[in-house]
């Protein structure tokens, strides 16, 4: 049931929410919070104790806390909550690109404010490189935080992992190691084949999984818990690797 925010000025919340001296819940604030940005007075009750809060769940039938009562109606928690005010509940499932929006855009001010720091300007040929370096340097990150996790997801479309199961394990030092080394325009012999291999590697996979096979994937690139679709990103993000592992060798040959 979707409430009409217009009318929401001058009522009262009634809002049961956990706060101990070993616990503050989380959804508790931000449900609070979200009513009095909404124009709600809220009627705050904290549950103190484990006790208070186990009295309250059997009192009310309700498994969970916080819990928000509205005009005598019980909404229940923080997502519901949200749904009543007509706002957006994301679902665990829901694809998303905002982990790569964020990824490239973080990269692309750090390459900015490493020209700047470095050149004395902010546009040359070498930021764009940096923008690169540092890409492939935060998803590589992104992929060593939980290098279990990544494997796995990995392993649903990449061709040569589905053979050699390490090459999962070994991918994203590789990045993160070519990256590094491409920022600091040092032992690029090295850097750029590992680059050009490994984008070479996934742009194949990644084409016949997606284009090929039709097959609707997550993609790993941004780790293994996020929910970024296998697609045109996941290609880009490749062919980028292979287009700097062509490119350096090159500069240092022109150079």
């Amino acid at each position: 049931m979707a409430h009409d925010e217009t009318q929401s000025h001058g009522k009262t919340a009634e809002l049961h929410r956990m706060e101990t001296e070993e616990h503050i819940c989380p959804f508790g604030l931000k449900t609070k919070n979200l009513l009095k940005r909404k124009g709600f007075e809220v009627d705050d009750h904290r549950l103190t104790t484990r006790e208070e809060a186990d009295a309250f769940k059997q009192k009310h039938q309700v498994d969970t806390t916080p819990q928000t009562f509205i005009d005598g109606e019980r909404i229940g928690g923080y997502e519901e909550v949200r749904r009543y005010l007509g706002l957006e509940v994301p679902s665990e499932k829901e694809v998303s690109y905002q982990p790569i929006v964020a990824i490239f855009s973080t990269a692309f001010l750090m390459a900015l404010a490493l020209a700047w720091a470095a050149l004395d300007t902010l546009w040359s040929i070498r930021t764009l490189e940096w923008f690169i370096a540092i890409s492939m340097c935060l998803l590589g990150l992104q992929k060593l935080k939980d290098l279990e996790s990544f494997s796995t997801m990995f392993l649903n479309y990449d061709l040569l992992a589905q053979k050699q199961v390490r090459y999962g394990y070994v991918y994203p030092f590789a990045e993160t190691f070519a990256g590094i080394l491409m920022i600091a325009g040092a032992l690029i012999w090295l850097a750029a084949p590992a680059a050009l291999f490994i984008g070479t590697v996934g742009a194949v996979s990644v084409f016949k999984a997606v284009y090929i096979d039709k097959r609707e994937l997550k993609c790993a690139c941004a780790g293994g818990d996020s929910n970024v679709p296998l697609g045109f990103v996941s290609l880009t993000e490749n062919l980028i690797m292979i287009l700097m592992g062509l490119w350096m060798p090159i500069k240092m040959y022109l150079m």
